[in-house]
C-alpha cells in the first residue's frame, strides 16, 4: 500500500510540476534569506599539536570545528573564542567550495568572540547586514545558519526566547545573552543569529543540554557587543576597555526606567577601583527587601547614559588612566564627579 501511495505521489508530481513546487510565500521569503545569507557563512576546522609519545614527533591532529561569518570587506571573520580555543590551525570552508588557512587576528574569552582573516585572493567578501539587538523583544522570529556536527549550512528556526540572560564561561559570566530556541548545536558555534529581515542580532555561542545536543535551549551574543568588541580585536588584537570599578544589571535599570530613573543603577562598587575612590554609592536593600537606588549615572562627559550597552559603548572611547566627568543622580538631585578610569 505504502508502495502504491509513493509511486501515485510521484506521477502527480510529474504531471503537475507546478503544484508540486508551490511554496507559501513565508516559505518563499525564508529560502530567500538563506539563499542570500549563506555565503556569508563559513565553517571553521581547527587542528591542535600532538606529540607522539613514541616517536616523539609533532604532528597537528583535528580538534574541532564550527561556524564564523564575515565581518567587513577585508577577509576578517567572526566566530567564537572557544571555536579556536588552544587550535594551532584553523581552516575555513567557504560556500563557494574553497578552503583557506586563517590566522588569529584577536579574541575576547570574557565575550567568547574571536577574529580570524584569510586571504581571499582579489574576491570579495559578502558580510552580513548588522542590525541591532536593543531592540529585540521576546517572540520575534529568528533564524540560525551553522554547521552542526559537520552538516554544512544548516538553517534552523526559532523566536527569541528571552533576553538579557547570563551564563558562565571560563572563570567568569557572559550577561546580556539572547536566549533562543531555535536549534543550536555543537558545530553552530560561531554562527550568525539572524532577524526576519536577515540582518546580524547575535553570535550562536551556547547550548544548555545535559545531553550535549540541543533541547530549545541556546544563547547568542547581542550584535551592539560584538558592534564594540570586534572593531578592537581587528584594530589591537584585545579587547580591553577602561573600567570604573562598579557592578550593574540591565534588569535592574529596565526597573528603575520604569519607574521615572533613567541610567545604569550602581549594584556595588569594587574596593580601591576608581568608583570607591571618589566616593559613588551602590545601590542598597530595603527592610522589605526592595532594592534603594544609590548612585545612578545618567552621563559620562556629554554622553547621555540610559543603559548599561550606553555605559559600556561610551567607555569604549577611553583608555586607563583617562579623566571622565559622570553626572550621576541620587534622591533627586544631580551632582558632577571625575575620576579616572582604570585598566580591566
Amino acid at each position: 500500500m505504502l508502495r502504491l501511495v509513493l509511486k501515485i505521489a510521484l506521477v502527480l508530481s510529474l504531471a503537475f510540476p507546478a503544484l508540486a513546487q508551490e511554496l507559501t510565500a513565508p516559505e518563499e521569503r525564508l529560502i530567500s534569506l538563506f539563499e542570500t545569507s549563506r555565503s556569508s557563512v563559513v565553517s571553521i576546522t581547527t587542528g591542535q599539536r600532538r606529540v607522539d609519545p613514541w616517536l616523539r614527533r609533532a604532528e597537528i591532529v583535528p580538534s574541532g570545528s564550527g561556524s564564523g561569518f564575515f565581518w567587513g570587506d577585508e577577509g576578517h571573520i567572526v566566530t567564537n573564542a572557544h571555536v579556536i580555543q588552544r587550535a594551532v590551525r584553523a581552516d575555513i570552508h567557504m560556500a563557494d567550495g574553497r578552503v583557506l588557512p586563517a590566522r588569529l587576528v584577536g579574541a575576547a574569552p570574557q565575550y567568547d568572540l574571536a577574529v580570524l582573516q584569510v586571504d581571499l585572493d582579489g574576491t570579495a567578501a559578502e558580510p552580513l547586514e548588522n542590525g541591532n539587538s536593543g531592540d529585540l523583544r521576546v517572540g520575534q522570529s529568528v533564524l540560525a545558519i551553522g554547521n552542526p556536527f559537520g552538516l554544512d549550512w544548516t538553517l534552523t528556526t526559532g523566536i527569541v526566547s528571552a533576553l538579557e540572560r547570563e551564563i558562565p564561561i571560563g572563570n567568569g559570566v557572559i550577561e546580556g545573552l539572547i536566549q533562543t530556541d531555535a536549534a543550536i548545536n555543537p558545530g553552530n558555534s560561531g554562527g550568525p543569529l539572524l532577524d526576519s529581515s536577515g540582518r546580524l542580532i547575535g553570535v550562536n555561542t551556547a547550548i544548555f543540554s545535559p545531553s550535549g545536543a540541543s533541547s530549545g535551549i541556546g544563547f547568542a551574543v547581542p550584535v551592539d557587543l560584538v558592534e564594540r568588541v570586534v572593531p578592537q580585536l581587528i584594530a589591537n588584537g584585545v579587547y580591553r576597555p577602561p573600567v570604573l570599578g562598579i557592578r550593574f544589571d540591565p534588569r535592574i535599570n529596565q526597573l528603575a526606567r520604569e519607574n521615572g530613573i533613567e541610567g545604569v543603577v550602581i549594584l556595588s562598587v569594587e574596593p580601591g577601583g576608581p568608583a570607591e575612590e571618589v566616593g559613588l554609592r551602590a545601590a542598597q536593600r530595603g527592610r522589605n527587601g526592595g532594592l534603594l537606588p544609590g548612585d545612578v549615572i545618567q552621563q559620562v562627559n556629554t554622553r547621555r547614559i540610559v543603559s548599561g550597552d550606553d555605559l559600556s559603548a561610551a567607555l569604549d572611547d577611553y583608555e586607563a588612566g583617562d579623566e571622565v566627568t559622570l553626572l550621576v543622580w541620587q534622591d533627586g538631585e544631580t551632582r558632577e564627579v571625575t575620576l579616572r578610569l582604570a585598566a580591566p
